[in-house]
């Protein structure tokens, strides 16, 4: 056994040796000397002893240095830290450097001679290398070792040590190996218990020749997987090359097409050329035989004419000068068309030019030899009576160029003619006379009427030659009208559109798009959102490289722009850019954008962003895992960068955010682009559902036996489990963080998740909404539709501690009451959990743990909806005719609480005949509570048959003569009028207009019935009255009335005090809208310190209020008045 254990320990130390552990090693030679077990220590003695490995004079200085502090070793860390990096940087470049070389060596050295030479010599050349290594190979030269092999030796290390007893040295073992977890062993071959001594016993039973057989066997292996990934890398890079030739040759046969077609296309164009230098051969023929039949004409003239007068040979001779000329270009225009037929072949022959040129010549000299032959001015036509050959006169009102034009005509009158030049040239002309007129008539033509100019500036925009002429009549069609309304701007659009068909993709990106920034700016924004306009319809008539680049970063302006409409056109233009985008690059850029425009403060925009922007940018970039995950992310922001609503830590206040009007926005309408999107979720997980009975999904709901497969077999399914995974969760969180007052963003979430219940179906809701929201307020919930792995995100919602489960209470029980069991389905069961909070929950001792008034605000949430108003005045009822003291107190409570969701009929029938049965309970606090609700009932109802029943209530509970009733209905009163700033705006808004009227001529009688009693009415509420407001109308009604100011306070004085009884608090003319005014007036109207006198006189108060008392408050109201005119 001694034998076995120092072996195992050798085995070990050698180990911990050959792989620098060297801290567990010397932790591993103090354990063995401290158990004295020196034989097996020998080794490491001679190791840590050995001064190459530790020299005297290091160790002698390591004891010497003093102990560093941690702020020096925290800086001596950043600094090697950052030096690490530098030289990791250099070390990869150097990498890279390397890797670079390496590539072309090989590229340079390969080759296919050699490739085929090492396949067939690989088997040859390593049979004598493996035989070579079988036969130098020794046990102790075994090569590096492999990852794998320092895993299991690691784990064989530790578990020898912790067998062994050396603690220290596995502890120590452990710090040093870091790039391992020591307590996970892999489940390899290796993995055995007390794996050392297996593998001791393992050699000791095999040979060494077999030992060495095995090594050489796996390293031939190992050189053969080598060499076959070489071989592989290889053919890939051969196949790469392969490919690249068959594309280059491809490309070559393509090109030597394209040239051959070419080829034979000039080919017949020179044949066209040839045509058509024979036509213009034969016609010059044809004009070479009229010219000589001219010349006959003129000769037969000549025999004819010998008795003209000298006196016209001069005339005669300078018309034959003229025709002389005109032959003589005839002669230019016959070198031309020769010209241009020798363009047309090089091997036509050149003598024929010089023969026509040496025949012009001739007629030309022949003609000037006959020009002293004069001829009298007579009808040439009647002399050779051939007219219809000649139809030519020569008068005094001919001239010789249009004789020679006549001539020419009648020349040319049976030759076939192409007018398309003369006609081209016309037309361009035409073209650039309307290019230069149109500039000048559009300021001239009214607004209602330039649409009628757009066919000709398009013609002249597309057929123009000159780009800048052009440029010019672009911006002139885009700043065709100022201020372009909406039709104007369509007309406008149309237009471009139509010519950006014609004129081709690259005149619209360098003609009609620099139109479009150009006006980006403008400071109308009609043209701004022309601009935008073009973005969308312009788009498909570009290049698509062009769309997400150019007319996208014009959009992203846009979106900025100040102007509503403009920001809404951006949003809609956008969603019709994206299916031109050639690729999804920039889709996490359009993303953002969308988001912006989801979050814009216009509601316009918004909606135009959730109905097309939205579901454009899912089809195009198809990326809804993202935009869920990044809406929730937003939401969740949105909410906890807004402060606290306490900074005292630990309270609930803390937990609650004060939303501003920007972040309330922000996430109203990212819910809304959450319900939105809750028809993609939903199709997407139909679409992805894994399981066998997939087909139930058909139905676009899921089933009960779906959700228990779903559970039971724990299948992948992330389109499903983001609902309630993810999706629940953040709406929980979220919820929790806002105020009681922030009804409308809880409206919000209980629409989507009422959506939710509709789409996912009643199981979905029965067995999976249901158990989260329950499990989130703290109650017990059945989790076996759930995976096993869900089970602690779930878990992980229910509040832990006191004030978790009254922020849970507040917070996630009106979204469980409106939004979960509020779904049409679950009318039962919403009024059985109603039941249990309020009934079966009261007549429990724990009553106090459940947070009274937040079920009560939950409550008065769901009374948010109508449709569940029967269910809570049915268990309101319950609680009523309940002997339960607090019950009833709590359904008081409850019916003050929602007062401001029910109409007066359901006040009538309902909330007043319940109220007068808790007034008539016997107990106090019962009572005391129904005349708070009777309060709130005439705060919010002015009907004369609420009031008229209010006021008889109030009557009977004076009549008790309670100071605490009393006290009670004081309040109550008071917190009818408790809206002072209301009443302010109000009266500011009377005020003003009284004195605007005041400044008018008003009749007498205006004066006496409308005026004066208007004034009288508003000085009745002297806490509503600005100061200045309050002295104005005193000096109206002085000046109208024609009285003092004392006697209008007199005669004021039945109006400002205290009636006979309680009615003067509800009465049309009391305290139901306005505070009793017969207390003297402070600054501050709300001040605590005009109730204390009322308490100091309690018995004279009691007696005022049982009645008879109208005329002593009447009395000391004048007092007061007297001793203060001022006011």
């Amino acid at each position: 056994m001694d034998v076995e254990r120092s072996s195992l320990c050798n085995c070990v130390v050698n180990f911990l040796l050959e792989e620098k552990y060297i801290l567990t090693a010397f932790e591993l030679l103090q354990e063995l000397l401290d158990d004295g077990r020196d034989d097996h220590a020998i080794r490491l003695k001679e190791f840590f002893s050995d001064t190459s490995h530790f020299p005297p004079d290091q160790i002698s200085r390591f004891n010497s240095l003093r102990v560093a502090d941690p702020q020096s070793l925290l800086e001596e860390k950043e600094a090697m830290e950052e030096k690490l990096a530098l030289t990791a940087y250099e070390l990869r470049l150097a990498q890279e450097d390397i890797s670079k070389l390496t590539e072309l060596q090989k590229k340079s050295d390969l080759s296919l001679a050699e490739l085929s030479e090492s396949k067939s010599n690989l088997s040859v050349n390593l049979g004598p290398d493996i035989l070579r290594q079988k036969k130098n190979a020794s046990l102790t030269d075994l090569g590096p070792l492999k990852d794998n092999e320092r895993r299991d030796l690691n784990c064989a290390v530790k578990e020898y040590l912790l067998l062994a007893g050396y603690r220290l040295a596995a502890m120590t073992f452990y710090e040093e190996v870091t790039d391992q977890n020591l307590d996970v062993w892999q489940n390899t071959p290796a993995c055995v218990p007390d794996a050392l001594r297996h593998y001791y016993y393992q050699y000791l039973s095999s040979t060494s020749e077999a030992a060495e057989e095995k090594i050489a066997m796996l390293r031939e292996n190992e050189s053969l997987l080598k060499a076959n990934e070489r071989l592989n890398n290889e053919k890939e890079k051969l196949l790469i090359a392969k490919d690249l030739s068959n594309n280059q040759i491809s490309g070559l046969t393509k090109s030597l097409e394209a040239v051959q077609k070419d080829l034979k296309d000039r080919e017949s164009q020179i044949q066209e050329l040839k045509q058509s230098w024979e036509r213009q051969r034969k016609e010059i023929n044809d004009c070479r035989s009229e010219i000589t039949s001219l010349k006959m004409h003129i000769e037969g003239s000549r025999s004819g004419m010998n008795m003209v007068a000298s006196d016209v040979d001069d005339v005669q001779s300078q018309s034959l000068e003229k025709y002389k000329e005109e032959i003589k270009s005839l002669q230019m225009e016959i070198v031309g068309l020769k010209a241009k037929g020798a363009y047309a072949s090089e091997s036509i022959d050149n003598s024929t030019s010089e023969k026509e040129s040496h025949q012009a010549e001739e007629k030309v000299v022949e003609i000037d030899e006959d020009k002293t032959i004069v001829s009298h001015p007579v009808d040439v036509v009647g002399v050779l009576g051939n007219g219809d050959v000649l139809p030519l006169s020569i008068n005094e009102t001919n001239k010789p160029e249009e004789v020679l034009e006549n001539l020419l005509n009648s020349s040319d009158e049976n030759a076939p003619i192409d007018n398309s030049a003369a006609s081209e040239n016309m037309g361009l002309r035409t073209i650039e006379i309307l290019a230069d007129a149109l500039p000048k008539i559009v300021p001239y033509v009214l607004i209602n009427h330039r649409e009628e100019l757009l066919p000709l500036m398009m013609c002249a925009i597309e057929c123009h030659p000159d780009s800048g002429v052009r440029d010019s009549l672009t911006h002139t069609l885009f700043n065709l009208i100022k201020r372009p309304d909406e039709q104007q701007r369509r007309i406008i659009m149309d237009a471009c559109v139509r010519l950006a068909k014609n004129v081709g993709q690259m005149r619209t990106e360098t003609e009609l798009l620099p139109q479009c920034w150009e006006q980006i700016n403008h400071m109308y924004e009609e043209r701004r959102l022309l601009v935008a306009q073009s973005c969308g319809e312009l788009a498909e008539f570009v290049r698509p490289e062009i769309c997400d680049s150019l007319i996208l970063s014009i959009v992203q302006q846009l979106i900025e722009d100040s102007a509503i409409v403009v920001r809404e056109a951006a949003a809609h233009n956008l969603s019709l850019l994206l299916p031109l985008f050639p690729n999804v690059d920039k889709y996490f850029k359009v993303e953002e954008l969308m988001f912006h425009l989801v979050c814009d403060p216009s509601g316009v925009v918004v909606d135009t962003a959730l109905k097309e922007l939205l579901p454009a940018v899912i089809k195009w970039g198809n990326r809804l895992e993202h935009i869920l995950r990044v809406l929730l992310s937003h939401i969740l922001s949105s909410a906890q960068h807004c402060p606290p609503l306490s900074g005292v830590e630990g309270s609930m206040e803390s937990h609650l955010r004060v939303l501003g009007e920007r972040e309330r926005w922000n996430i109203d309408v990212l819910l809304r682009m959450l319900v939105e999107l809750l028809s993609s979720v939903h199709q997407k997980a139909v679409e992805t559902c894994p399981l066998s009975s997939a087909s139930e999904s058909k139905d676009m709901m899921f089933s009960t036996s779906l959700l228990e497969t779903y559970a039971r077999e724990h299948a992948e399914w992330p389109a499903f489990d983001w609902m309630h995974v993810d999706c629940f969760p953040d709406l929980i969180q979220l919820a929790c963080m806002l105020p009681q007052k922030e009804d409308n963003l809880r409206i919000r979430t209980t629409k989507f998740l009422l959506a939710v219940s509709e789409y996912f179906g009643d199981s979905y809701l029965v067995h999976i909404m249901l158990p989260l929201f329950l499990v989130s307020v703290g109650d017990n919930a059945d989790l076996s539709f759930f995976p096993s792995v869900n089970h602690p995100r779930i878990k992980g919602l229910r509040p832990r501690t006191a004030v978790a489960e009254r922020i849970a209470t507040m917070c996630v029980l009106p979204l469980l009451l409106a939004g979960v069991l509020g779904a049409p389905s679950q009318h039962e069961q919403l009024a059985n959990y109603l039941r249990g909070l309020l009934v079966d929950g009261t007549l429990k001792e724990s009553q106090s743990t459940k947070h009274t008034a937040e079920i009560i605000d939950a409550v008065r949430f769901l009374c948010t909806f109508e449709k569940h108003h029967s269910i809570i005045f049915n268990i309101l009822w319950e609680m009523v005719v309940s002997s339960n003291i607090d019950m009833k107190i709590n359904a008081a409570n409850l019916l003050k609480a929602i007062m401001p969701y029910i109409d007066a009929k359901v006040a009538s029938t309902h909330v007043l005949p319940a109220l007068i049965t808790l007034g008539s309970d016997p107990n106090l606090n019962v009572k005391y509570a129904s005349i708070e609700a009777f309060g709130a009932v005439a705060q919010h109802f002015k009907n004369d048959m609420i009031v008229d029943k209010i006021r008889v209530q109030m009557d009977a509970f004076l009549e008790d003569g309670s100071h605490e009733a009393t006290i009670a209905v004081f309040t109550a009163s008071q917190a009818s009028v408790s809206d002072v700033m209301r009443r302010r705006e109000r009266a500011n808004a009377f005020c003003e207009s009284i004195r605007a009227l005041d400044a008018t001529d008003l009749s007498a009688n205006s004066v006496k019935e409308f005026l004066l009693p208007a004034i009288q009415n508003l000085l009745r509420d002297p806490d509503a009255l600005d100061p200045a407001h309050k002295e104005a109308l005193e000096i109206i009604m002085k000046e109208r009335s024609g009285g003092t100011l004392e006697a209008l306070s007199k005669a004021m004085g039945a109006h400002l005090g205290l009636a006979s009884s309680v009615s003067s608090f509800f009465g049309d003319s009391g305290l139901l809208g306005k505070k009793e005014a017969s207390e003297p007036v402070s600054p501050q109207p709300d001040s605590p310190m005009a109730v204390p006198p009322l308490q100091a006189e309690d018995t004279r108060f009691r007696r005022i209020m049982r009645g008879n008392f109208s005329e002593m408050l009447r009395g000391k109201t004048k007092g007061i008045d007297e001793t203060n005119p001022s006011q």
